[in-house]
């Protein structure tokens, strides 16, 4: 049932993209701005996404190996199939969407930052959000869930002051990567004794 209700969020976030691009600009506008006072500190977080990703599974599983944390080495490998599914996903619709990035589309957009060809969704908010929904999922206490999921709101919302990706991409990127961890932790439930 959770899944379905997943499923249906997501598509109403792409469908409601179409609808919705005079709101989803003019809330990038207020988002990006030429005043690159902060833009080190954003770029930080969009840069740490990769970086934190791939080490939270390997040391996951490191800890699990030398027994330092019980179930370390099964919650990393939920957590890695949670971040394969999410790419396929991601990359699958960014792809056949191919929605043009913000500076190419609108000319009072803001490029801090070099991204790849297409905007919907972001990979990065993608990526960060099935990390942050992982460790929740595989430890669910508020101290893992908050930092986890201040890291990856700050992570979103720099895509958006980097002008590199509408609201709309940040939430379907959020939505997917949640959905892919959502899944990838249930099959791991499921086929892993």
């Amino acid at each position: 049932m959770i899944l379905k209700n997943l499923v249906i969020i997501t598509l109403i976030a792409i469908c409601g993209t179409v609808n919705a691009q005079n709101f989803d600009s003019r809330l990038l506008n207020s988002i990006n701005s030429q005043n690159t006072k902060y833009d080190k500190v954003w770029l930080g977080f969009s840069h740490s996404a990769t970086p934190v990703a791939i080490l939270t599974p390997l040391t996951l599983f490191g800890m699990g190996y030398y027994h330092y944390l019980p179930n370390g080495k099964k919650n990393a490998y939920a957590m890695a199939g949670s971040l394969a599914l999410n790419s396929i996903l991601t990359v699958s619709l960014k792809y056949a969407i191919n929605r043009e990035r913000p500076f190419v589309a609108e000319n009072n957009i803001y490029k801090k930052t070099d991204v790849g060809p297409y905007s919907f969704p972001s990979g990065h908010t993608s990526t960060v959000f099935a990390t942050a929904t992982s460790l929740t999922l595989a430890y669910p206490k508020w101290y893992v869930a908050a930092p986890a999921f201040a890291w990856a709101s700050a992570v979103g919302y720099s895509r958006m002051h980097l002008g590199v990706h509408y609201p709309s991409d940040v939430l379907a990127g959020a939505l997917i990567g949640s959905l892919s961890s959502f899944m990838a932790y249930k099959l791991n439930q499921k086929f892993v004794k």
